[in-house]
């Protein structure tokens, strides 16, 4: 009986030495060591010895299953985490996959370069809440209760007197309310419209807002302020246009348009944007004196600007959140 002990042994040793994988260990866990294996039947089997040899035999058989135990946990190591779970063999050999580091999405690229040119070029960067109230929103704005902008079908509501902000002109007023003219700000930030999805709409897009306020400011000096940042932006020989508009808070206003040329060659304007004359309610609303004050104003399409200048034909794109567009930048 004792020699039957050894030869299930060696017969155990023998077949751990070809275990290659960890589907071969767990078939070799299943013959041996699992509650109807061999070596588990060797030791129930102590109990019929002779009173004389179940000392011995005990011995030898705890033995046996020690040396087995020892050698298939080295070898479940040797073959990673997985062995025993039908898992592949791991090579702790081979060399670390690349780590692959991610990086800002392409409109927070956009918005941290426009940010950098305006820096550059003197103004100053404020940001406000994206739930705002209808003073700032709306009523310092120069859009009265009835003005069809105030629409509960153009606007997300939140409740009678809050909604999400509609342009990041409520940052303009937050501004002039906490300082004095001077006044020469950037403002970028989020906005929400309930607009139809196409091509160049979104409900939730980007703005970027600019503010000048101080004695003598004039359209001329807008109009300069927007050619520097085109040509500092896109490069030069990139053709833009003000075309004549209306805003209640600016007067006189006008909307800012960049030529798109696809790769056909056709030309189509694209609409980026309005800007103008701050209108003197809106001083007049933030305590600033609009006989002594003058500014001007343009709220830009991040998204827009983008657009126009990496070529990006759809809007959706830019949310869609694919891997493939968004390595290209």
């Amino acid at each position: 009986m004792l020699n039957e002990f050894e030869k299930i042994g060696k017969e155990a040793l023998d077949a751990l030495n070809k275990v290659a994988n960890s589907a071969q260990l767990e078939e070799f866990r299943v013959k041996f060591l699992s509650r109807k294996g061999s070596v588990t039947q060797m030791l129930s089997k102590i109990g019929s010895f002779p009173a004389e040899q179940k000392k011995q035999a005990g011995a030898l058989a705890n033995k046996i299953k020690q040396n087995i135990s020892k050698a298939f946990d080295e070898i479940k190591s040797n073959l990673g985490e997985n062995a025993g779970s039908g898992g592949p063999m791991i090579d702790v050999t081979l060399p670390a996959a690349e780590i692959e580091t991610g990086k800002a999405h392409i409109i927070t690229q956009t918005t941290n370069e426009l940010l950098e040119i305006f820096a550059k070029m003197g103004f100053d960067i404020a940001y406000g809440p994206e739930v705002e109230d209808e003073w700032h929103n709306f009523i310092a704005l120069n859009i009265p209760p009835e003005h069809p902008a105030r629409d509960t079908r153009d606007n997300f509501y939140i409740d009678d007197k809050t909604l999400l902000r509609t342009q990041t002109s409520t940052i303009q007023i937050r501004v002039m309310e906490n300082s004095k003219p001077p006044i020469r700000v950037v403002a970028p930030g989020t906005v929400y419209r309930p607009d139809t999805v196409d091509a160049t709409h979104m409900f939730m897009f980007h703005q970027l807002e600019a503010l000048v306020v101080d004695e003598g400011v004039s359209m001329v000096d807008m109009k300069s302020t927007i050619a520097q940042f085109i040509e500092a932006f896109f490069g030069t020989g990139v053709k833009w246009r003000l075309r004549p508009s209306f805003f209640p808070f600016t007067e006189p206003s006008a909307e800012v348009d960049l030529l798109w040329v696809d790769k056909d060659g056709n030309g189509n304007w694209m609409e980026v944007g309005g800007c103008g004359m701050v209108d003197p309610n809106v001083f007049e609303s933030v305590g600033i004196d609009s006989e002594k004050y003058t500014g001007w104003a343009f709220g830009f399409g991040i998204e827009r600007l983008a657009m126009r200048k990496y070529g990006i034909s759809d809007i959706r794109l830019l949310y869609e959140n694919d891997v493939r567009f968004l390595r290209q930048f």
